[in-house]
């Protein structure tokens, strides 16, 4: 009897492991197409689809446009249903958009294929993925279950950018700096259409190998409420904690969204071509790993708000650097330490955004109605921030383009702090509550 006893728990164990891979996997792999290789390859991908900064810019909002809707739309989903066939049917449509890109559509087209992934890769996917991470991390381990999946989402990012990389190198026939537009052409085009390969598999293994919690609060599958949809966004309106939130996602966010100009600021600015740029930003994506490992483990010997106030001033530090102008293309040393200082700020809020939710004692069962209402406002730079950076780069070209945008981001990042310090103040009052 003890015998079967410890071997259910092994396997408890073990699958509890398989679910962790897997909702990292997938957290990762439906933003590889409509960002992941666009920040690697900002440079080619300006180039081979003949677009400006603005015009990237302004794909980056429809996406987040679509995505604003698809968040309020989606949250109540994740408290309704069980996350394993909503995201596996997430993947597959976002990998049906990848062969559409393959095939080098216009900025129209581009533009449509960027509010048709901003649909797929949130409306029925972000609120399960966050939920499931949730209920993985239970009571007690939030900050590293969290940390496990962005640093875990960190490492996918890192292997799909190196492996990008390789195939366009490989396919390449001359050097990347006398290959033909044609050349290069073909060789991303086989970049998007291997990562969406990749992608409808991982969606199948969700299907066949993640089990859903049993213990996990759904509803009847069949009807989805009004009233009860309603009573959810009622309730965590009231909660102070989800407004705060709202807020610190959204100064947070704007952070990581200047991430997508890190490789064209390594080629602009610095001098370094389009495959070493690109290869920068694929090295910082390892950054990601190691932080959100180390930044969970933290916040649960802490507070995800003390973690979260910390990690905006570092990220002040590394923007005001930039912005004040004090990285030139000799300064080699000071750019790598600064956009580290800067990437690890960053990528702290990334284990940090949905670990605070059990800190702002936001009730388990509608944790799906609050990430979708905290993601409404928090990822509203999806929205803005592409068309902003555009216009600051376009108007501004070379290095002072790029230290506005990085001025923007230590406003953002300032706003942060103080609504991170009221957040901490806030549910340091609170006595924890069973949720």
């Amino acid at each position: 009897m003890t015998f079967t006893s410890n071997r259910n728990s092994i396997l408890s164990k073990r699958q509890k492991s398989f679910n962790i891979i897997l909702l990292i996997l997938a957290g990762e792999a439906n933003f590889i197409l409509p960002f992941v290789l666009a920040r690697i390859f900002r440079p080619t991908v300006l180039d081979l689809f003949e677009l400006s900064n603005l015009e990237l810019g302004a794909c980056f909002s429809v996406y987040g446009i679509v995505a604003f809707i698809s968040y309020l739309l989606g949250g109540s989903l994740a408290d309704k249903f069980q996350p394993r066939y909503l995201m596996a049917f997430s993947l597959f449509l976002t990998a049906l958009g990848g062969i559409y890109m393959s095939t080098y559509p216009s900025y129209l087209g581009l533009s449509i294929l960027y509010g048709y992934w901003g649909f797929t890769t949130i409306f029925l996917f972000w609120a399960a993925m966050i939920k499931a991470t949730r209920v993985w991390g239970g009571q007690h381990r939030q900050g590293i279950a969290f940390g496990l999946l962005d640093g875990g989402r960190g490492l996918v990012s890192f292997a799909f950018g190196w492996l990008g990389i390789l195939i366009f190198s490989i396919l390449l026939v001359n050097e990347i700096e006398v290959s033909s537009l044609l050349e290069r052409k073909e060789a991303y085009r086989y970049v998007v259409l291997i990562c969406s390969i990749i992608i409808t598999l991982i969606g199948v293994l969700l299907i066949i190998v993640l089990k859903d919690n049993p213990n996990q609060q759904t509803s009847s599958p069949r009807i989805i409420s009004t009233r009860q949809v309603f009573n959810n966004y009622l309730k965590v309106l009231q909660l102070p904690s989800v407004w705060l939130l709202m807020i610190i996602i959204l100064c947070a966010y704007t952070g990581y969204k200047i991430t997508d100009i890190y490789s064209q600021y390594a080629n602009e600015v610095m001098g370094y071509n389009e495959t070493d740029a690109a290869a920068i930003g694929s090295n910082l994506l390892g950054i990601r790993i190691i932080i959100g490992i180390i930044i969970g483990l933290l916040a649960d010997k802490t507070r995800s708000s003390l973690m979260m106030i910390i990690s905006f001033a570092i990220t002040i530090i590394g923007a005001l650097i930039f912005a004040l102008g004090f990285i030139e293309a000799h300064t080699t040393i000071l750019f790598g330490f600064t956009i580290i200082t800067v990437a690890t700020g960053v990528y702290a809020f990334r284990t940090l955004y949905f670990s605070a939710i059990q800190e702002g004692k936001i009730p388990m069962a509608v944790t799906g109605t609050a990430v979708g209402l905290i993601s409404l406002v928090g990822y509203t730079p999806d929205i803005f921030m592409g068309p902003a950076m555009g216009i600051l780069l376009d108007d501004s070209p070379g290095a002072l383009g790029f230290q506005k945008v990085f001025l923007m981001l230590a406003i953002f990042a300032l706003v942060g702090l103080i609504a991170s310090y009221l957040f901490h103040r806030l549910n340091t009052k609170q006595l924890p509550q069973n949720l």
